[in-house]
């Protein structure tokens, strides 16, 4: 079985691949372009979130029997399109889980202290106590998730021993000891920090948009680092500029080629970061760890020489 590495993945989860008699090759900065043209010879590939799998590259890889993608999501692989051809889509969801979780907890403290504004203020020479000692405290404050999967339940376990009341959306129900769950129309209403942990989806495009800021409390604060494009970004926008949000933490936006929430970061308000959810060390070993294993039993269970 011949596999391509189309993003970053733990060398020693490729050396694996390999010691298990899996052909692989690490192109882990190839185009689009050139992905359209070598694909066809590869019978599998490993993606992240970089690298788009879209029908036309489905269409064209004639060889090609399974897909992983290394991490939680799968909105960047046409997934119908490509089990309707025949191929297996695999992902590692709970590999990244944690470190998604404590960059939405590093945020709540970033947002409650204004600690990016600070270290600038910092760095421009200046000493400004006064303007920096009007922060607030994350114990007592109520924590609403839009969505309670494997990271939003990391997420709540860790707000929940931090002192706060956590709230939570789901599809279905369900019994955690360590927070409620409720209808988003109370999530908006009575939440003070609001964090999106749903994927993308027709159902869940723009599920906070104007009407639920509209009504939102006053002064709270917005964070996502789940999947672009279930925020309503303009509104976020009218709704800090009108005062109606207090601040925003950002890690993925509904545009991340071009717009990359440019407009968003023109506001104070707005704090950020370039989809680095699952980027830590120990994120990327526990992905490569599970990617392999995943190919690994592929290959034994489908190319077994007996």
């Amino acid at each position: 079985m011949r596999v391509l590495i189309c993003d970053p993945t733990d060398p020693e989860s490729v050396e694996r691949m390999r010691a298990a008699e899996i052909e692989v090759d690490v192109r882990d900065d190839i185009s689009a372009e050139e992905l359209m043209e070598v694909l066809p010879a590869y019978d599998g590939m490993v993606v992240r979130s970089r690298t788009k799998v879209r029908a036309p590259l489905i269409d064209k890889a004639e060889n090609l029997k399974v897909i992983v993608r290394g991490g939680v999501g799968l909105d960047n692989i046409d997934v119908e399109h490509a089990r309707a051809k025949g191929i297996t889509v695999l992902n590692t969801p709970a590999a990244s889980s944690a470190s998604v979780a404590e960059l939405t907890i590093g945020y709540l403290f970033a947002l409650a202290r204004r600690i990016p504004d600070a270290t600038a203020s910092m760095r421009a020479g200046q000493w400004e106590k006064k303007a920096f000692s009007e922060g607030t405290e994350i114990a007592g404050k109520t924590l609403g998730l839009v969505g309670c999967g494997r990271i939003g339940q990391e997420v709540a376990r860790r707000a929940a021993a931090l002192g706060m009341n956590v709230i939570f959306t789901r599809r279905t129900p369900t019994e955690l000891p360590y927070a409620r769950q409720v209808s988003l129309d109370e999530l908006v209403r009575t939440a003070d920090y609001i964090s999106l942990h749903v994927p993308h989806t027709p159902e869940t495009h723009h599920i906070i948009g104007a009407p639920e800021f509209a009504k939102m409390k006053d002064g709270v604060y917005i964070i996502n680092c789940g999947r672009g494009g279930t925020l309503d970004e303009e509104a976020l926008y009218d709704a800090i500029v009108s005062g109606k949000v207090a601040g925003a933490a950002l890690d993925v936006f509904a545009d991340e080629k071009e717009d990359r929430g440019k407009k968003l970061f023109t506001l104070p308000q707005v704090i950020g970061s370039p989809h680095i959810g699952a980027g830590t060390v120990e994120a990327t070993e526990r992905v490569g760890a599970e990617v392999a294993e995943l190919l690994i039993n592929f290959y034994r269970e489908n190319y077994s020489r007996g």
